[in-house]
């Protein structure tokens, strides 16, 4: 594999520049000698800073160049280094208080003076080596090799694609065959004959450009002008549009030496206007090379189509016009039945005849794969080449990730997922490369990883936009551009958390590797006696105690963050050398016996309280009872997250953790809000305390917390009485006008939330959660048009009435509805063809007796997953088990399960009843019946013909 761009080095300065800034800023801009200091190395480092973003734009950086970009991301981390331990050895004298002031000064001049002394020792140090890396780039003369050019053009790794033996194609018949029936007979229900788009959008190494290729040679023969052009990530336009007229019929004899674009675009929109054209634009990068590249191709009543491939979402998106009838088609991966074929044919022939002893290999190389066509085709010709032999293919199969860039089998379809990686922004290309701390196949939270880049220093405030909102931005630009895969998207269209394809993943460790980004321990890593740098960022995925225990001869004070996924930590040096550590996280690191638990209590508390840096520390999902004392002392901490723990309260004293923003607690003990929580004024999310084991005076001091963003409360105590001054403080706090909060959850697992009767609740409100075991009578009085943003409800009634359904109705923003009934209403309720005018997903419980609903015209216009849970069956049988579902035209999915008294004659009537509803329906609907999932696709044999098949076309949506 070609040398990759050192983007750590852009994102280590570029932050570090930040800091400067804000020093300057602040109050240790003015003391004496300091701001003389920090200017200059503000000035040096922005000029080097300059000159890594110029560097890491090349797409093969020379040898020496990404070795001075090596020597400026060690500096920089350095100077950081040397300026954080300056704040906190200052900062901290100027927070601790209980002293007279006269002595409080003294000392602190003292501690002024003592780290002053200290510190201007490094700071030479660090000056010296400013200077030798400035003399060493101007003495290589680096900017006349980074502008040098290669004397010759790599070829298209992509070329490949285009000429793929008919016999290595697996999977692609089906795509193809209904895409292509859709751009021949698409719109023959109508008189429109306009020019239409298909957008094939995946990431790298799915096989669109193959796809594309295959849909042009089956159905070319059919239009009277084609042509096949690729755009690149760099689009030469003027190049573009003569290679377009080239292809041309009329156009292969046109001489256009010399033109403009201006001129090859009139040229070329004249040869098309009256002909049924077939353009296929393949790897388009960016809309503005869309935007530039549309004009050219006219719009006629020909049934003309342009079928383009990219692998951003946005881009395909932008390609296809609303109203239009153009597409977008999602690859997906192989099969695991297509991956098995693909990989033995390529190895041993037609007959995929695969030797037992090779088919366990063969399994963990194919998981590896992932289903992309692109690898299963690189490693089996790798594997054509070796010995039919276990041992030799295991040894592949183990090393996958370092034995590829040295193998030119390989070398293409390294190139080929680089692309996408060398494409992004150095912000992007940090944030992405920092989750190859995470195992293969972890599933990664959005919200821990959006915190832990923060932490990292990695986001900046953008105008008007918050940290939080740049990093979650960054989330979903990585999703875009199809880096990482979603997992699970909710009613609101969020993303609950993501995974790394693992072939991408392999790339990502190489980079980290190579730009000294994370040292990860397990995972194929056998030693650490061939470093050369301090260890930045540490990852153990696998307890190797040899590895391990030879940490303890590493110099770890320079670690920023630790990541431990499994195993126990009782070989790991002491928390005490992590001094640099910004992020702590153990989440599910969970040992094998109460042994491992111990360590890992007895470990945290050890030298926990000298890492002063901290800003996350992450104890989810492990066994730990205890937070150690010490955490007080940790400033700067920003999340401190022990959900699903033992833990049964907090350390006194807590409350002076005054930047803290996420208090996550939400444990397998119930815990008391801790006492001083409004002295905690950062505080953004709360979640998991007990209001009744609290104080009055914590519930009230709820409403001080002005930033707070979303709330989760339980509530455990037996009638009011007692804890009514409870009441009183949080009804008090929910009704505080200065809150900011948008996410509400109360678990009220006994008690009455009657105490709300008079609340108003802000407009600002978007997620609303009140169940447990009370059930409101009716639909609360609060619950009405004021709540112009909640799109998110779910309460527990005893009464569902369509008038109850009527006043929800009018929440327009809703998105989710969940309603949890006892009993079951006696009689059917209908939704009323008002109201809900947003709502995609309506969820109805009820645990005694079930419930029967039914839709009018126009109710729920918007509703794509419907689930009732269960269905009375006796009560719907009076109406022939109708359930209205053919006035929802958006509905994809129906889950319903029979309640426990229906006989199974009723079981299979009310089966058939909403079956022959689904087939009726216009939508492939999903139907999941008392308990077993069945996809029906509703529509006739022949309509699934005409799309391809049900199964083939499902990721075909169209953006009119």
């Amino acid at each position: 594999m070609a040398p990759t761009v050192v983007s750590a080095s852009v994102g280590v300065l570029g932050p570090l520049l930040v800091k400067l800034t804000g020093l300057l800023a602040g109050e240790y801009g003015r003391l004496k000698g300091v701001r003389r200091e920090i200017i200059s190395l503000r000035c040096e480092l922005s000029s080097m800073h300059a000159a890594v973003k110029k560097y890491a734009m090349l797409d093969d950086p020379d040898v020496q160049v990404r070795e001075w970009m090596s020597l400026v991301r060690e500096l920089a981390y350095d100077i950081e280094d040397c300026i954080d331990k300056f704040i906190h050895r200052l900062g901290r004298s100027r927070s601790h208080g209980g002293f007279k002031e006269f002595f409080r000064k003294t000392i602190h001049e003292l501690k002024i003076l003592g780290a002053r002394h200290d510190i201007a020792g490094k700071i030479e140090e660090l000056k010296s080596r400013i200077r030798q890396v400035k003399e060493l780039k101007d003495s290589y003369k680096l900017d006349d090799i980074a502008c040098s050019t290669s004397s010759h053009a790599a070829a298209d790794p992509r070329l490949c694609a285009l000429f793929t033996e008919k016999t290595h194609l697996v999977g692609l018949d089906g795509p193809r065959d209904g895409l292509a029936n859709w751009i021949i007979e698409g719109g023959r229900n109508t008189t429109k004959h306009h020019r239409r788009v298909l957008s094939i959008v995946g990431f790298g190494g799915l096989g669109k450009t193959t796809l594309a290729n295959e849909i042009y040679g089956k159905i070319e023969g059919r239009f009277h002008c084609t042509a096949f052009v690729s755009v690149s990530q760099k689009p030469d336009l003027k190049k573009i549009i003569k290679d377009v007229i080239s292809q041309c019929k009329d156009g292969s004899t046109i001489d256009t030496y010399g033109w403009d674009e201006r001129r090859s675009i009139a040229k070329l929109r004249e040869l098309l206007q009256d002909k049924r054209y077939l353009i296929i634009i393949d790897d388009i990068w960016s809309t503005s090379a869309w935007d530039a590249l549309k004009y050219a191709f006219p719009e006629n009543n020909f049934s003309s189509r342009i079928i383009v491939t990219t692998r951003i979402v946005d881009v395909a998106r932008s390609c296809c016009q609303p109203g239009r009838q153009d597409s977008v088609y999602e690859m997906q991966p192989l099969s695991d039945d297509n991956s098995k074929s693909l990989f033995f044919r390529r190895i041993f022939g037609p007959g995929d005849c695969c030797p037992e002893m090779l088919k366990e290999v063969s399994s963990e190389i194919l998981k590896k794969c992932g289903g992309l066509p692109l690898a299963i085709v690189s490693i089996s010709g790798l594997l054509a080449n070796k010995p039919p032999v276990k041992e030799e293919w295991e040894k592949v199969q183990r090393s996958i990730g370092s034995a590829l860039e040295k193998s030119q089998n390989i070398e293409g379809m390294m190139k080929i997922l680089c692309l996408s990686y060398n494409s992004l922004p150095p912000n992007l290309k940090t944030c992405l490369l920092y989750l190859s701390v995470f195992p293969e196949n972890y599933v990664i939270e959005r919200k821990r990883i959006v915190r832990r880049w923060i932490a990292e220093g990695f986001i900046s405030e953008e105008c008007v936009q918050s940290r939080q909102e740049v990093a979650e931005k960054y989330f979903y630009e990585l999703i875009n551009k199809n880096m990482i895969q979603p997992v699970g998207i909710g009613y609101d269209s969020k993303v609950h958390a993501c995974r790394v394809h693992d072939m991408m993943l392999e790339i990502l460790i190489s980079k980290s590797v190579e730009d000294n980004f994370i040292t990860v321990l397990g995972g194929g890593q056998t030693s650490l006696a061939m470093r050369h740098c301090f260890i930045r960022r540490l990852s153990v995925q696998d307890f190797d105690q040899e590895l391990v225990s030879a940490l303890v001869n590493e110099d770890l004070s320079h670690v920023r963050s630790l990541t431990i996924s499994a195993g126990c930590v009782k070989h790991l040096p002491s928390l005490a050398k992590f001094e640099a550590l910004r992020v702590l996280d153990f989440e599910d690191c969970n040992g094998w016996d109460s042994e491992d638990h111990e360590c890992l209590d007895s470990y945290i508390m050890d030298g926990i309280d000298k890492l002063l840096q901290l800003k996350y520390l992450g104890l989810r999902g492990t066994h730990t009872s205890k937070l150690p004392s010490g955490i007080v002392m940790l400033g700067d901490l920003k999340t401190v997250d022990i959900r699903d723990t033992c833990v049964q309260e907090l350390p006194a004293g807590i409350d002076q953790l005054t930047n803290l923003e996420h208090l996550l607690a939400e444990g397998l003990v119930d815990m008391s809000i801790p006492n001083g929580i409004g002295n905690m004024r950062n505080l953004r999310v709360i979640s998991g305390f007990s209001v009744n084991l609290s104080s009055a005076d914590a519930v009230k001091d709820l409403g001080n917390l002005a930033s707070l963003d979303e709330l989760d409360l339980i509530w455990g105590h037996e009638g009011s009485g007692e804890y009514k001054s409870h009441e009183d403080m949080l009804l008090s706090s929910l009704c505080n006008s200065s809150w900011k909060l948008k996410n509400l959850r109360i678990d009220m697992m006994q008690g009455s939330f009657e105490f709300l009767h008079s609340w108003s609740p802000s407009p600002s409100f978007v997620h609303i959660y009140m169940v447990g075991g009370y059930y409101f009578t009716s639909v609360p009085k609060w619950i009405g048009p004021v709540l112009t943003s909640l799109t998110y409800l779910h309460i527990n009634l005893t009464e569902l009435t369509e008038e109850g359904m009527c006043t929800i109705g009018k929440l327009t923003t809703l998105l989710h509805l969940e309603l949890s009934l006892k009993p079951g209403p006696t009689d059917r309720v209908t939704v009323q063809g008002t109201g809900f005018p947003s709502l995609k997903e309506f969820v109805l419980y009820s645990f005694d007796g079930g419930a029967y609903i039914t839709f009018v015209n126009g109710a729920m216009p918007m509703l794509e997953n419907l689930t009732l849970y269960p269905f009375d069956l006796l009560v719907a049988q009076t109406y022939s088990f109708y359930l209205g579902i053919e006035h929802l035209p958006c509905l994809k999915k129906i889950v319903w399960f029979c309640n426990y008294g229906a006989t199974s004659s009723q079981r299979k009537a009310a089966t058939a009843a909403i079956k022959n509803e689904a087939v009726a329906h216009p939508n492939h609907l999903t139907l999941i019946l008392g308990g077993k999932h069945n996809e029906e696709n509703s529509n006739n044999e022949e309509k699934t013909k005409e799309v391809g098949g049900a199964d083939e076309n499902k990721n075909l949506s169209s953006s009119g």
